[in-house]
C-alpha cells in the first residue's frame, strides 16, 4: 500500500512538521508500506529531502487541485495532519479544496479543536470529518468535543495520543547547560509567542530563588516565525526587562535556537522540573507536554485541557492560569521534597512507555487499512444520502431583517443592519418570495409579510410609473428614480402576484401598480431590466392571455433582447453582451418565458443557445460556479471564479425551470439540484452559505472564504431556490409517475 502523508514538514520548523517527520518514520518501519510527503509551504524557501516530491504552497489555492491530482495518481491512502494555520484562506479553507478532490481513503489527525468555533471554523471541521474515513485526537476531550460541539458520529472519532521518541538511549545534555550545570534547573520549550505564558515564571521566581538561590529558569526556543515576522523579538526582549527589574536576570536563561528530537531529550534527561504555563485552557494537544511525560520528567503546568488529562493520576502537578503565587509554592515544595519528585517521575514514565512512535506508528497503519477496506462503502452511502441534505425550510431571518416599512438591505452577521436602509430590489423579491413560500406551504408567516413588501413597492412609485429604489430608516427618499434592475424586479413580483394572488384585494392592487408602470416598459434600455420585466409580463399573461396590447409590448422588449444577441454574439461568443456580467441566467429566462407565451421558435433557439453557453461557463466542474464578479469575463479573458453571488445561483434555477417547462428535458431538473447544491457546500469552496443557526444566507463565496453578512439579497436568493427545488421534487414525481403510466400501457397491450 502507498500512503501519502500532507502535513507541514522539516525543514520548515513547526510542531506539526515535527510531528510528520516523526509519524512518517515510524510507519516505515513496516515494509508493506510506501510512504511519501506532500509537504505544506509558507513563505519560506526549504531544501526538502526526498521524500518530499510534491509542495503545496499554502496560499495559492490552485496548488491543492494539483496536489490532488498528484496524490490520486500514486497513493492508495492519504494522512493529512490538520491545523488551520497551516493551510490557506480564511481558517485555512483551502484544505476542504484538496480533500474533495481526492478519490482515495483519506484519515486526518486534528491538531486543534476548539471549543467555540466561529462558524467558518466549525464548518470547516465537520466537511473535514465528512470527507474522512476517520479523524485522529489525541484527548479524551477532543472526542467529547467533535461529538457534542460538532455533531460528529462517534463511529468517525479514533483516539491515539501524540507519540513521543524513545529516550532511553539518549543521554544528558550538559554542554549549553555548562553555566549552570551545578544548578537546579527549571525548563520550558517551544516556539516563543506571547500565549506561552513565560512571564508567569519569571514572576514566581523571586520566592522560589529566595528558598533555593541555584534554581535558574531555561527556556529552550526560537520565537515563533509568525510572531517574529510581525513583532521581531519584542516578547522575549520583555521577557529579559521582567527578569531585570524582578532581580532574577541571572537565574534567567534563553537558549534561542530550534533543537531535534534527539537534543531536546537530552535537555529533559538533564532539568529538574518541566513547565508549561500557558495563559488558557483552551489547547486540546501539547506535543511539548506529551515529549515531557515520555521523558519521565516532572512537569508543572496551568490547568489547560490537555494537561489535565495527561497528568492526572499523580503524573504531574497543576497551578492556576497566571497565578505565580501558586508556582512559586508548587516549586519550592517539589524542590524541597526529592521523593515526591521521584514518585511524579516514575508514573509519568511508566504512562509515556505507550506513547512511543513504533507503537504509535503501528497504530495508524492499522486505522489506514481500516480506512482502504471501509472507503467504497462509505462512498456508496454518501452518495445514496446525498438529495437528502437539505435543512428544513425557515422564514425566520426573513422575518428578523423586515420591519413595518420593509425588509432591509443589508445585515451584519445575521443581525439586521438599520443604518443601510431598504430598497426596491430586495422587497420586490422578499414579495416573489413570500408569494411563493404560501402557494408551497400556506404559510401564515408568508401571508403576514406579503402586504408589508406591497406596502413598500407601492410607496416607491412615483405617478409616471416608475419606481425610486432607496429608503433611508427614517422612511425619506435617497434616489429621484431607480435603476432599470429594480424598475423590472418590482414588475416580475407584481406580474406573479396578478397570476398568484391569494385574494382579489392584493390582485386588484397589483393591477393598478402594474398598470400605471406599463408606460415605462417599452422605454427600457438595459438588458436585466428588459428582461425581468418580461418575466412579469409573461406572469401577467398566464393571467389575462387575451391582452394583445401586453402581448405586442412582450414582443417588442423580445426583439430588444434577440437584437442585443445579434449585436454581440460571434461564433464562439453566444450572448448578448461582450461580457458576462451578474445575474446572468435572467436573460435567456426572459427568452424562455416568451417563446411560451409567443410560441416563437426561433426565440427558443436563441434562448437554447444562450442557456446552452452559459452552462459551458458555469458547470464545467461537478459543482456549479457563477462568474465571479473578480473581474467580468469576456471572449478573451478567463471566467473570474471569484467573487460569487447568490443571485446567480437563484437566477440559474429559475432559467433550468423554466427550460424543463419547455423541454421537458430531465437534465434540468438534474442541473437545479447542483445549482442549490451551492448554498449547502457543493461550490468551489466546499463551504455551505446556508446558516442552520441563523437560517440566513451569507453574502458570498470569496476567494478565500465567505463573506458571513446574511443581507436581503443572499437570503431571498437561498430561499426562492428553495421553493423552486420543492416545486422541482414535485415535477420529478409528475414524471416518474407518468412513466410508470407509460410503462403499465405497454404491459397492458401486451397481455
Amino acid at each position: 500500500m502507498k500512503i501519502c502523508l500532507v502535513g507541514s514538514y522539516p525543514p520548515r520548523k513547526c510542531g506539526i512538521a515535527t510531528f510528520s517527520r516523526n509519524l512518517l518514520s515510524s510507519l516505515k518501519q513496516d515494509e508493506k508500506f510506501e510512504t511519501f510527503v506532500v509537504a505544506l509551504n509558507d513563505d519560506g524557501c526549504y531544501e526538502y529531502s526526498g521524500e518530499v516530491p510534491f509542495v503545496i504552497n499554502q496560499s495559492v489555492y490552485n496548488d491543492y487541485a494539483k496536489a490532488a491530482d498528484y496524490i490520486n495518481e500514486n497513493a492508495d491512502m492519504c494522512i493529512l495532519q490538520h491545523e488551520y494555520g497551516i493551510f490557506g484562506g480564511e481558517h485555512g479553507v483551502y484544505v476542504l479544496s484538496l480533500l474533495n478532490k481526492l478519490r482515495i481513503p483519506v484519515v486526518v489527525t486534528l491538531h486543534t479543536i476548539l471549543k467555540e468555533p466561529s462558524f467558518l471554523q466549525k464548518i470547516i471541521l465537520q466537511q473535514i470529518a465528512a470527507k474522512s474515513e476517520k479523524v485522529i485526537v489525541m484527548s479524551r476531550l477532543a472526542v467529547k468535543f467533535l461529538k457534542t460541539i460538532y455533531h460528529i458520529p462517534e463511529e468517525k472519532i479514533a483516539f491515539i495520543e501524540h507519540g513521543v521518541p524513545h529516550a532511553e538511549k539518549v543521554s544528558a545534555t550538559k554542554k549549553e547547560l555548562l553555566p549552570f550545570s551545578d544548578k537546579k534547573i527549571l525548563f520550558t520549550f517551544g516556539l516563543l509567542s506571547r500565549g506561552k505564558g513565560i512571564e508567569t515564571v519569571i514572576e514566581a521566581l523571586p520566592k522560589v530563588v529566595k528558598n533555593h538561590p541555584d534554581v535558574v529558569y531555561v527556556f529552550l526556543g526560537k520565537t515563533h516565525p509568525a510572531v517574529a515576522k510581525h513583532s521581531g523579538e519584542e516578547y522575549r526582549n520583555y521577557l529579559k526587562r521582567l527578569a531585570n527589574e524582578l532581580n532574577v536576570d541571572e537565574h534567567v536563561y534563553f537558549i534561542d535556537k530550534f533543537v531535534t528530537d534527539e537534543e531536546l531529550l537530552g535537555y529533559l534527561k538533564s532539568i529538574d522540573v518541566y513547565i508549561t504555563p500557558y495563559l488558557n485552557e483552551a489547547q486540546i494537544t501539547s506535543g511539548t507536554l506529551s515529549y515531557a511525560i515520555g521523558a519521565g520528567t516532572v512537569v508543572v503546568s496551568t490547568p489547560y485541557w490537555h494537561a489535565q488529562e495527561l497528568l492526572s493520576n499523580g503524573r504531574g502537578r497543576l497551578f492556576p492560569f497566571k497565578d505565580s503565587e501558586a508556582l512559586s509554592e508548587i516549586l519550592n515544595e517539589l524542590l524541597d521534597d526529592e521523593s515526591q519528585m521521584e514518585s511524579i517521575r516514575s508514573k509519568a514514565f511508566q504512562y509515556g512507555q505507550h506513547l512511543k512512535w513504533p507503537l504509535i506508528g503501528a497504530r495508524y497503519l492499522a486505522l489506514a487499512e481500516e480506512a482502504v477496506e471501509k472507503y467504497e462503502e462509505t462512498a456508496l452511502a454518501e452518495i445514496l444520502n446525498a438529495e437528502n441534505e437539505i435543512p428544513p425550510f425557515s422564514l425566520e431571518h426573513l422575518k428578523r431583517l423586515t420591519d413595518s416599512t420593509g425588509i432591509i438591505q443589508h445585515a451584519a452577521y445575521g443581525i439586521p443592519n438599520w443604518k443601510e436602509g431598504y430598497c426596491l430590489d430586495d422587497n420586490a423579491r422578499a414579495l416573489l418570495t413570500v408569494l411563493m413560500a404560501y402557494r408551497q406551504f400556506k404559510s401564515s408567516d408568508a401571508l403576514q409579510l406579503m402586504p408589508v413588501y406591497l406596502s413598500y413597492i407601492h410607496y416607491m412609485q412615483r405617478e409616471d410609473g416608475k419606481f425610486r429604489n432607496f429608503l433611508h430608516f427614517n422612511r425619506n427618499y435617497l434616489d429621484k428614480v431607480g435603476s432599470e434592475d429594480s424598475f423590472g424586479r418590482a414588475v416580475w413580483a407584481l406580474g406573479y402576484l396578478i397570476r398568484y394572488s391569494p385574494n382579489n384585494s392584493y390582485k386588484e392592487f397589483a393591477l393598478n401598480l402594474f398598470n400605471r408602470s406599463f408606460k415605462q416598459f417599452t422605454r427600457l434600455r438595459y438588458l436585466r431590466g428588459i428582461a425581468n420585466t418580461m418575466i412579469g409580463i409573461s406572469h401577467y399573461l398566464k393571467a389575462y392571455p387575451n391582452d394583445e396590447g401586453m402581448l405586442q409590448v412582450l414582443m417588442q422588449l423580445t426583439k430588444k433582447l434577440v437584437i442585443a444577441y445579434h449585436q454581440n454574439s460571434s461564433k464562439r461568443w453566444n450572448w448578448f453582451e461582450k461580457q458576462m456580467t451578474y445575474d446572468n441566467a435572467i436573460l435567456p429566462l426572459a427568452l424562455l418565458h416568451s417563446c411560451e407565451i409567443t410560441n416563437n421558435a426561433y426565440v427558443r433557439d436563441v434562448a437554447m443557445e444562450t442557456l446552452g453557453f452559459l452552462e459551458k461557463k458555469t458547470l464545467y466542474k461537478e459543482h456549479f460556479i457563477p462568474i465571479g464578479n473578480r473581474g467580468w469575463h469576456t471572449e478573451d479573458s478567463d471566467v473570474a471564479v471569484f467573487d460569487q453571488q447568490a443571485i446567480d445561483v437563484m437566477a440559474m434555477i429559475f432559467m433550468y425551470q423554466q427550460a424543463f417547462f419547455i423541454t421537458k428535458e430531465p437534465q434540468y431538473l438534474k442541473n437545479i439540484h447542483i445549482c442549490f447544491s451551492w448554498f449547502l457546500g457543493k461550490n468551489e469552496l466546499h463551504v455551505p452559505l446556508y446558516d442552520t443557526e441563523t437560517h440566513g444566507c451569507c453574502d458570498g463565496l470569496n476567494f478565500d472564504g465567505i463573506n458571513r453578512n446574511q443581507g436581503a439579497e443572499s437570503t431571498l436568493a437561498y430561499l426562492t431556490s428553495y421553493l423552486l427545488v420543492l416545486k422541482t421534487k414535485e415535477l420529478q414525481y409528475e414524471l416518474e409517475k407518468q412513466d410508470m403510466n407509460k410503462v403499465k400501457k405497454i404491459e397492458s397491450v401486451a397481455v
